[in-house]
C-alpha cells in the first residue's frame, strides 16, 4: 500500500538540537506505524512522508563514522564562534551548519518509493544538480564520495552539497546540506566529511551575488518532487 504523499514543510531557522528532536519524533511515528503494520497487516495505515527544509545558526555536527579531531575548535573557540557541535547518528564525518545553508530532512518511508538507499542518495543529489543547472552551474559526482560537486575531474574540486543521512526499517532521516550563502570561512575551522585535500564552495561564491534563498527552495523542492514522483503538499 504505498503513498507517494509528501508534506513539505519549512522550519526557518532553528537550532539544530530543537531540530533534530523533532525530527527523531516523526521518524519514530513512522517507523512505530510500520511496525504495527507488520503485526496487524489486515488493518495496515499507509506511512506518512515528509520534506523539511530548514536553516541552522551555526553548527558542527559529527557522524557516526566520524573523527573527533577533524574538529579544530576547542571548546572555548566554539564559543567564540558561537557555534555549538553535536555527534549524532547519521552516516558521514563532520559537516557545517549555518545562516545561509539550505538543509534538507526528507523523513521518507522508501517503501513507498524505493528501497535502495545508494539510488536515494543519487536522487537527492540529482535534484542539487538539477537546481544549480537553473542558474548555469555544472556540478556532478565525485567517484567514491557522496555529495555534489563542481569540477569533480580536476584539481579544483570543491564541494557544494553534503549528504549524510540515516536509514532504518526502509524510514529515512537527515539528509543534505546544500552552500548558498553560507559563510565559507567556518569551514576551516573543521576537515569537512573527513577530507582534508579538497575545496567547499556555495552558489553566492561561484556566481559573485547572493542567491535567493526562496527561489532556491522552490526550484529545489520542485526537482525532488519530480525525482521520486512524489505527490507533494504543504502543511
Amino acid at each position: 500500500m504505498k503513498n507517494n504523499k509528501v508534506f513539505f514543510q519549512d522550519w526557518g531557522l532553528v537550532p539544530y538540537q530543537q531540530a533534530w528532536d523533532k525530527q527523531e519524533a516523526v521518524f519514530a511515528e513512522t517507523v512505530a506505524i510500520k511496525t504495527v503494520n507488520r503485526n496487524h497487516p489486515e488493518t495496515a495505515q499507509q506511512t506518512p512522508n515528509y520534506l523539511i527544509f530548514v536553516e541552522h545558526p551555526h553548527v558542527y555536527t559529527l557522524g557516526k563514522s566520524g573523527k573527533a579531531e577533524n574538529l579544530l575548535l576547542n571548546e572555548q573557540a566554539l564559543i567564540e564562534k558561537e557555534a555549538s557541535f553535536h555527534k549524532i547518528n547519521r552516516g558521514g564525518d563532520i559537516t557545517y551548519h549555518g545562516p545561509g545553508q539550505l538543509v534538507g530532512y526528507p523523513i521518507l518511508d522508501l517503501d513507498n518509493f524505493f528501497t535502495d538507499i545508494h539510488l536515494y542518495l543519487r536522487t537527492l543529489e540529482e535534484a542539487v544538480i538539477l537546481t544549480l543547472k537553473d542558474y548555469g552551474i555544472t556540478a556532478g559526482r565525485y567517484e567514491g564520495y557522496t555529495g555534489v560537486w563542481l569540477d569533480a575531474d580536476n584539481e579544483k574540486a570543491r564541494k557544494i552539497c553534503a549528504m549524510g543521512v540515516r536509514c532504518s526499517r526502509w524510514v529515512t532521516m537527515h539528509g543534505f546540506a546544500f552552500n548558498v550563502n553560507a559563510n565559507l570561512d567556518y569551514f576551516k575551522n573543521i576537515v569537512p566529511c573527513g577530507i582534508d585535500d579538497k575545496d567547499v564552495t556555495s552558489m553566492q561564491r561561484e556566481l559573485g551575488k547572493a542567491i535567493d534563498m526562496d527561489e532556491v527552495k522552490a526550484k529545489l523542492k520542485q526537482h525532488i518532487a519530480n525525482l521520486f514522483e512524489m505527490d507533494l503538499s504543504n502543511t
